[in-house]
């Protein structure tokens, strides 16, 4: 057995979501995406003296919002607090986070890890706002500061240290990304600084309940980078303690070129930041109706859709993983499957067809302009055996696009693509097929029985795809 089989791995995680507003957390500046540096800024965002904040009610919506589909306990009062540490890019000199009183309280998600299902504790939700941003690359002597981030409103998911691998931890940040688009607060671009995550890693001997020395790993802004990290990070630790060291509670940067974490600073503990009630905001106090009227204008979760689709329309796990993958794509599957029972066929065409186009020609589902009771009246030709499966897929689909007012029997049948059980028509056929081949005829009289396959294709291709 090896030496890192007598570990495991702890992790919980510290999730940020830039929120979908239009505006900053605490003041008007816009939060459009790749604007000239500096430009989104103003006397509030820079922390000029004599400045006041004013709460973004839209992010304390969605922050409701995420809390009731976690399952959280949605706190009445909440309040903001000041978190005072320096950063060149932190223009007040602290942070507008809630620390005692945050929002949402508790929660829970669940993953599915090599076929096992495995729930992950929320500990809370709380609002803040984001830094700027500190680049290191175009300069070659000098840090450029951009601000234009500084202010952008955050909601930071907090677990409980409930994760035990790398690939436990991509799939919460999968769930929880799909999560974010589905209630429409985010678009969970990591590769934008829209979704990321810190995480908190430990080990500790299997069957010990006593949780190890942590390290906290910062701003992995990708999944593949996270799971890289922790895989440097247990080794790190594990080697660390099998040869007599100590590990030491740090705050951790990562290289993906190099797969390594170093040391930013050591032994930081929420006493360091001096926290205290921001002054200049009051408390958020919601009422019964707000949170009423809120919990009904959730949508459907994806959860939800996928133990539908499962369950009522006799999908599998991986063909239901696919159709809830995109909101819209589940919702106008649902649609469909409420048209008729052919849900399979439905689930093929989806997923072998409809999403594989969108994405080459990287139109919107908005802009499909084929209906549900289009697609489901030509999901029906196949089942009822009037067109081919291929020849509806290659010819009829692509005419069903370019041609979507006219009914899909009747395109059918205008491209001369009904198939048919006409005896004579397949017995003349299967006539030719047969004299234009001697010699397969000969082989497959000889005992080459395979060859079966050959003549039904090329009766296939001689009928035009129709017997």
């Amino acid at each position: 057995m090896s030496v890192y089989d007598k570990y495991e791995t702890v992790i919980g995680l510290e999730i940020h979501i830039q929120l979908a507003t239009d505006s900053k957390a605490f003041c008007s500046d816009s939060t459009t995406f790749g604007a000239e540096p500096n430009t989104q800024v103003s006397t509030i965002s820079l922390g000029h003296p004599g400045t006041l904040p004013m709460l973004n009610k839209k992010q304390m919506e969605y922050a409701v919002k995420l809390g009731l589909a976690l399952g959280s306990e949605i706190n009445r009062e909440s309040r903001f607090d000041r978190k005072n540490y320096f950063y060149a890019d932190l223009p007040k000199g602290y942070q507008i986070t809630q620390d005692n009183l945050p929002i949402c309280i508790g929660g829970k998600i669940d993953l599915r890890v090599e076929n096992k299902i495995r729930t992950v504790r929320i500990h809370h939700i709380h609002m803040e706002e984001d830094a700027g941003k500190s680049i290191h690359d175009v300069d070659p002597k000098n840090t450029l500061i951009d601000l234009n981030r500084a202010g952008v409103p955050l909601l930071e998911i907090v677990t409980e240290p409930d994760l035990r691998s790398g690939e436990e931890v991509e799939e919460l940040m999968s769930n929880m990304r799909q999560l974010a688009r589905y209630l429409e607060i985010s678009d969970g671009n990591m590769e934008e600084g829209s979704m990321r995550c810190d995480c908190n890693i430990s080990v500790r001997l299997k069957g010990s309940s006593e949780y190890g020395e942590r390290c906290e790993v910062k701003n992995l802004n990708s999944m593949r980078f996270a799971k890289k990290a922790i895989l440097f990070e247990q080794k790190r630790q594990i080697d660390l303690i099998e040869s007599g060291g100590k590990v030491i509670q740090s705050t951790l940067n990562f290289d993906p070129v190099s797969g390594k974490t170093s040391v930013l600073r050591e032994k930081e503990n929420a006493h360091d930041y001096r926290y205290f009630p921001d002054p200049d905001l009051p408390p958020v106090v919601l009422s019964e109706e707000q949170i009423s009227k809120i919990k009904s204008e959730l949508p459907a979760l994806p959860h939800v859709l996928l133990t539908k689709f499962k369950d009522q329309y006799q999908l599998s796990h991986y063909d239901a993983k696919l159709l809830t993958e995109e909101k819209g794509l589940a919702l106008f599957f649902d649609q469909c499957c409420l048209q008729s029972d052919n849900y399979k066929g439905l689930a093929n065409l989806f997923i072998n067809k409809l999403n594989p186009f969108l994405n080459e020609e990287k139109m919107n589902l908005s802009d499909f302009p084929v209906t549900a009771e289009g697609l489901v009246a030509f999901v029906d030709l196949i089942k009822d055996g009037k067109v081919s499966s291929a020849i509806a897929y290659q010819r009829l689909f692509p005419a069903l696009i370019e041609s979507s007012e006219v009914e899909p029997m009747a395109l059918a049948e205008s491209l001369n693509l009904i198939q048919s059980a006409d005896e004579d028509f397949l017995s003349k056929i299967v006539d030719e097929v047969i004299a234009a081949n001697p010699d397969k005829v000969k082989a497959y009289q000889k005992g080459k029985k395979n060859l079966i396959g050959f003549f039904m294709g090329q009766v296939m291709r001689s009928s035009g795809g129709k017997a």
